[in-house]
């Protein structure tokens, strides 16, 4: 079983549920990532929380990497972890 810290949001009217993952996250197959996502998007799901996972990683040199919908890249691009964990409000258990 995993916990997660978890920043459930809701920004420009939508519920984004932000979880911050290890750097080896980056490392990963696409596959890998995808198939990680679809995991913590179900759990978020069985525990009430409505929105959109997206996962996101230092990716080094103050950078924060994600893996978000096209539409949100903007946003994700305008925030860093400091914000994210400033917005951790969530525990997300994974069986």
């Amino acid at each position: 079983m995993a916990t997660f810290d978890v920043a459930h949001i809701r920004q420009q009217g939508v519920d984004l549920i932000i979880i911050p993952l290890t750097s080896s996250f980056g490392h990963k197959t696409s596959n890998e990532q995808k198939s990680i996502v679809v995991a913590l998007q179900a759990a978020s799901r069985s525990a009430g929380l409505a929105g959109t996972v997206v996962p996101v990683w230092d990716a080094g040199f103050g950078r924060m990497a994600f893996l978000a919908p096209r539409p949100w890249h903007s946003f994700f691009a305008s925030i860093n972890l400091m914000f994210v964990s400033s917005n951790i409000n969530r525990q997300l258990i994974c069986n």
